[in-house]
């Protein structure tokens, strides 16, 4: 019996697929060593924590700044994603701004070390604040405007000045165990609804 679903472009296809999956898991864990020990921590850790070689981390990214940047796009991504998927399983627009906000604070306090590294390649970073903006503003956006459409938080919010306002919030945060950025961002969402 002939399975028609492996046709000659399902190996390619498959392979391409574990391929993006493994750079994914090697990018998750990248992040989570760049949390702990900053941009700067060995490769030798970031390949052990992913479960590879290091030969396969400079295969994908040759410098520390191309790791660095898709680190970064990739955590731009996975809180953009967060918005939409927030608002279809969270009980109220307000709560899933709440959440996302989290996440949104989370990756912010998390990149140790990241101006330090901006610093070493411009060429490279250049892009990064504009993918940050051109990524999470809608989201963000998206979020208000749905908040505010259901009456939980005032019209005449910006998703801008909001996101601005947090990242200021969590400056200093990595540094200083006894500040809590994520406490205050919350007040700050609490601070968004409609007086009653």
């Amino acid at each position: 019996m002939n399975d028609s679903s492996q046709g000659p472009g399902s190996s390619a296809r498959s392979t391409r697929k574990d391929a993006r999956r493994n750079q994914q898991a090697l990018l998750d864990a990248a992040a989570a060593v760049f949390v702990t020990s900053g941009v700067e921590a060995p490769v030798r850790d970031i390949a052990a924590k992913a479960g590879v070689g290091m030969g396969t981390i400079y295969r994908h990214f040759p410098t520390r700044a191309d790791l660095v940047i898709a680190v970064y796009r990739h955590q731009v991504d996975a809180c953009a994603e967060a918005g939409p998927a927030l608002l279809a399983t969270t009980s109220t627009p307000h709560a899933a701004l709440g959440r996302w906000v989290d996440l949104f604070v989370d990756f912010l306090v998390t990149k140790h070390g990241l101006a330090a590294a901006m610093q070493g390649d411009t060429a490279g970073f250049e892009t990064l604040h504009p993918y940050f903006l051109e990524r999470l503003l809608p989201v963000c956006t998206q979020l208000l405007d749905a908040a505010a459409a259901s009456g939980e938080i005032r019209s005449d919010l910006d998703a801008y000045q909001l996101m601005r306002g947090i990242g200021n919030l969590c400056i200093g945060a990595d540094s200083d165990p006894r500040y809590d950025a994520r406490r205050l961002a919350a007040l700050l969402v609490a601070g968004l609804r409609q007086p009653s």
